[in-house]
């Protein structure tokens, strides 16, 4: 949704995307640095001079093949929509001073409920301490990593980004699609009239509130591990 409404709004999010708006050429990028870079940042530490060097080679690259530097340069407004770059939010601001970045929430609950658990699969031993991997069940795992990824990337924006930096709710966009796409082109600075993108561009789907429907002892699991979040995103009084 958040990618349409920045397309609509003029920027150029590539065109080698997935259903959902993924720009694909990141994809073999951030599985490739996602972990150790992650895994370094969490232990107070860095990648290694030649690591570094390779990482922005291989950024640059993969940028490169999403929208050419030419291209880049004859626009004003570019971006893409790739949901594991919010691990890499420090690297990302070391190469651009002015970036923009755009957290999009979802309630951990939901997520940790969710039939897709491909952020764990592929990051989970990076983000989580071996305890945690080996004794707590798939959605306290799920919950955990939830936690400790936006945490850290809200911290970082609050410090760095500033005003650059946008935080919404998923659920705040489905229940106040207006309002919140008001929001979202604001922090852009299009004027773009947000009443027809909301009409056309939002639609609760039926998985949201997928929690509700499980017992309150998985719930109570889930929430325990991600309370501290829950809390500081407006989830948990």
């Amino acid at each position: 949704m958040v990618a349409r409404i920045a397309k609509l709004a003029g920027y150029n999010l590539g065109t080698n995307l997935n259903s959902s708006g993924d720009a694909l050429e990141f994809y073999s990028f951030h599985d490739k640095w996602v972990d150790p870079f992650f895994f370094a940042q969490c232990r107070g530490g860095t990648l290694t001079t030649w690591q570094s060097t390779q990482m922005k080679e291989d950024f640059y690259a993969a940028l490169a093949r999403h929208i050419p530097e030419p291209e880049r340069r004859g626009t004003t407004r570019w971006g893409w929509k790739a949901p594991r770059s919010i691990y890499l939010l420090p690297f990302l601001y070391a190469q651009f001073e002015q970036l923009k970045f755009i957290h999009v929430l979802r309630d951990a609950r939901d997520m940790a409920l969710s039939q897709n658990q491909n952020q764990l699969r592929k990051h989970g031993r990076a983000v989580l301490q071996w305890r945690n991997r080996l004794f707590r069940s798939m959605p306290e795992r799920s919950a955990l990593v939830w936690e400790k990824v936006n945490l850290r990337a809200a911290d970082f924006a609050e410090s760095n980004l500033r005003e650059n930096y946008l935080r919404i709710r998923f659920e705040d966009l489905c229940a106040k699609p207006l309002e919140t796409t008001v929001q979202i082109l604001n922090f852009l600075q299009a004027a773009v009239d947000p009443g027809p993108i909301s009409r056309a561009e939002i639609s609760p789907p039926e998985s949201l509130g997928r929690w509700r429907k499980y017992s309150q002892g998985i719930i109570s699991k889930v929430e325990a591990r991600a309370a501290t979040s829950l809390r500081r995103f407006g989830y948990l009084d």
